[in-house]
């Protein structure tokens, strides 16, 4: 009886020094772990640089700072991101239904169809095109901030607020830090 009080109590001891020991690693770093089920994801309009339609959940970071983040995007039957490129590289993973990337510069360029459970590496600058088979969510991961630019600027989504007959107003360039 005293062994299994004595292997008790060295249980005890060893979990609450695990204890103390992660809660000391987590506010060293000053990170958090984060879990998130499907379920209580908030979706929301995906930014006005994206066809309208799409949803956008964010699930870590920023994806408008310079850090790491992971979004989920979810895309409607027939969804149609124009060829454009991203500054940094992104890590695609298919969650459900059919993703079609284009690699090159028209919709029509070279095509891959990737289904659920998919993983896609896209190095930065590269051109491409996506379109969805049917409703797509796709995981990305990757530096931020996040940027998209279109080949075509006429694809560029973006409202435009100024016109022909209202330049843009000169800006002097930031200092340099």
């Amino acid at each position: 009886m005293k062994i299994m009080q004595w292997a008790g109590a060295a249980c005890a001891v060893v979990f609450s020094v695990a204890a103390v020991a992660a809660d000391a690693a987590k506010t060293a770093s000053g990170k958090q772990a984060v879990t998130i089920n499907a379920a209580e994801l908030k979706w929301g309009d995906a930014p006005p640089s994206m066809p309208k339609g799409g949803q956008l959940a964010v699930l870590h970071g920023d994806p408008s700072k310079k850090a790491q983040f992971a979004i989920r995007f979810k895309m409607p039957d027939g969804y149609k991101i124009a060829p454009h490129w991203h500054t940094a590289d992104e890590q695609l993973t298919v969650l459900g239904g059919t993703m079609v990337l284009h690699m090159g510069d028209t919709m029509d360029a070279p095509a891959h169809d990737l289904t659920a459970g998919a993983y896609h590496f896209l190095p930065g600058k590269m051109h491409h095109a996506a379109e969805a088979k049917g409703e797509v969510v796709v995981q990305i991961n990757g530096l931020g901030p996040f940027d998209i630019h279109y080949l075509n600027p006429a694809d560029d989504p973006t409202p435009k607020t100024e016109t022909a007959a209202t330049p843009a107003p000169k800006t002097e360039p930031p200092p340099p830090k």
